[in-house]
């Protein structure tokens, strides 16, 4: 699944030592998985905050827990290190993790990232805006704008004429989106 480079292992391994904790590991996942944001990350992992779901591998002297629902965008990855004049630079790469994996069962928040990041915000990028899911509580989307929506005047044009609308006839099992943004904040907004 994920490659971790001898070199990327020695790196790792010495970052892990300086934590100065027993047990200490590493983190794999994908933020935004399956979208034009994914994000691949590494984070320590301490004893107990790995999910019940995620799968333990085992490197050079500790152990990667590698998210459940992130696995099949991780295919392929490749974690290197490599040394430079400047000292380093851990390098990964996940050729898988923008790809769209959609499918039957594939949770309500894939779905609502992938219409975010593949419908909704190409259209916003014009304007200089984005929208992101922060969670779902009780079938109802919770969003945040930024950029040039954040302040924007006709944010609430855009959040029930196009966010609202594609998000409900594509996912009926929503009941509605909210919007939890500080819109008094207008630096950015576009006019």
């Amino acid at each position: 699944m994920i490659t971790i480079t001898d070199s990327a292992q020695t790196y790792l391994l010495d970052l892990l030592k300086k934590q100065e904790e027993e047990g200490i590991s590493i983190r794999i996942f994908v933020a935004d998985a399956g979208t034009p944001a994914a994000e691949t990350c590494i984070a320590y992992c301490r004893p107990g905050e790995e999910s019940e779901e995620d799968e333990c591998f085992e490197y050079s002297g500790f152990n990667a827990w590698i998210e459940l629902k992130s696995q099949t965008f991780l295919e392929g990855a490749v974690v290197d290190y490599s040394e430079d004049r400047m000292g380093g630079q851990l390098t990964i790469k996940a050729p898988n993790a923008k790809t769209p994996r959609l499918n039957d069962d594939s949770s309500i928040e894939e779905r609502i990232n992938y219409i975010l990041h593949s419908e909704i915000n190409p259209g916003l990028a014009s304007h200089g805006g984005m929208v992101n899911l922060v969670e779902v509580v009780d079938e109802v989307a919770i969003l945040q704008f930024g950029g040039g929506c954040q302040g924007c005047g006709m944010v609430d044009t855009t959040l029930k004429d196009g966010v609202e609308k594609t998000l409900l006839e594509s996912l009926p099992q929503l009941k509605g989106v909210k919007d939890v943004t500080d819109h008094s904040v207008t630096e950015n907004a576009y006019f």
